[in-house]
């Protein structure tokens, strides 16, 4: 099989859904999907997969686009500062041309619409990673809402990061004819050296992007009830970090706040770990997750302290995580000081969570995405 995977904006992309696109587009073609990566080219050289380590496997051909304005409108201010996905599909769909694909592969709403409205292309297959009609501000909801539905009904088929995912979009604008819940994925670390389980609450970490959603502010309140803990926070960028800095409590956890790093090295502080939290509020973009970083902190071997959201649940079982109410600062506090006052629990915990990891490798995901192309490939013929 041949895909093209188009993915509008630059790479390589340190995250989350630029480190999504890297793993998922290496490991289809190393299941052996022939994989044309079209995307925007960052300012430098580097390799879309450099956010993951990886080289280029067999079967993976990168396709630069640009999204700017045609020559000579590119070189000339204002024009060369501006760029459109409409530029991009234009060019995508000439490429569409010359490599003729058995099928297109979108996980950018705007990007799968524009495409949809060109005639005799192959089959699409959008991917759903949040309800964009939930999160855009009001003016622009109706309008949204509208293009989703457009590119829900012209779809070949729809793969959704979770069952909540599916339901919302099913029941805004009913069930497509092909649809797939798949998660996203790990590559878990060969072995791991032992953890400093005895001094559990000593070795928490928090990895992952500083937004608002995210609830890092609720885990930072929650510090200032756990003396004894000391909590690394992972991801940020400089400004939220200092933002943190100033109101870090004066009392309680001792918190280290570092900037994001590459997968690799994070991977490696997950490993020598042995608590870590997912504390997303209850917002919109948190309804409709598939967080990498829990996959990677169940690879790592790593006792979670979760919210409590219906995205979180399709993974976790009750016994899986130590659950606490989401955006609430003193219930993570209670979850985390009843978890670091019990590092048994904890160590058989993230045991177990290492041993389930096996079943959401990102070669699992490309081996059950593979098998659903080819049928939505075979029904549109």
């Amino acid at each position: 099989m041949k895909l093209l995977f188009a993915f509008p904006e630059p790479l390589p992309l340190p995250r989350a859904r630029g480190v999504q696109v890297a793993h998922a587009v290496a490991s289809l073609a190393a299941e052996g999907v022939i994989v044309d990566l079209a995307y925007a080219p960052a300012s430098d050289s580097r390799s879309p997969l450099d956010p993951i380590g990886r080289p280029p496997p067999q079967g993976l051909t990168f396709v630069p686009l640009s999204r700017g304005w045609p020559s000579p409108l590119d070189r000339i201010p204002p024009f060369s500062r501006w760029h459109s996905v409409r530029f991009f599909a234009r060019r995508l769909r000439e490429e569409i041309d010359r490599r003729r694909p058995d099928a297109i592969y979108v996980r950018h709403l705007k990007l799968a619409s524009l495409l949809l409205a060109s005639h005799s292309l192959p089959p699409m297959v959008y991917e759903a990673h949040e309800i964009f009609a939930d999160t855009v501000k009001p003016a622009r909801r109706e309008h949204t809402a509208a293009m989703e539905s457009a590119v829900m009904a012209g779809a070949a088929a729809v793969v959704c990061n979770s069952q909540a995912t599916a339901n919302r979009l099913a029941a805004l604008y009913g069930a497509p004819p092909r649809l797939l819940v798949l998660p996203n994925g790990v590559t878990p670390p060969a072995k791991l050296s032992e953890k400093p389980w005895a001094e559990c609450r000593r070795h928490v970490v928090y990895a992952g992007s500083f937004f608002g959603w995210k609830g890092v502010d609720d885990l930072v309140a929650a510090a200032a009830g756990l003396p004894g803990f000391r909590i690394t926070l992972i991801g940020g960028e400089s400004a939220q970090i200092e933002r943190l800095r100033r109101v870090l409590p004066q009392q309680g956890a001792e918190i280290e706040l570092l900037p994001r790093c590459p997968n690799p090295e994070v991977m490696d502080r997950l490993a020598a770990s042995c608590i870590a939290v997912l504390p997303n509020r209850p917002d919109p973009d948190s309804m409709f997750t598939s967080p990498i970083k829990l996959f990677e902190y169940m690879a790592a071997g790593c006792a979670i302290v979760c919210a409590d959201l219906p995205p979180m649940r399709e993974i976790l079982g009750s016994g899986d995580a130590a659950w606490f109410e989401p955006g609430n600062a003193r219930s993570l506090a209670d979850a985390l000081r009843s978890l670091g006052q019990d590092c048994g629990q904890a160590r058989d915990m993230g045991q177990r969570l290492r041993e389930m990891s096996a079943a959401y490798t990102w070669q699992q995901r490309a081996r059950r995405l593979k098998n659903f192309l080819a049928e939505a490939v075979a029904s549109s013929r």
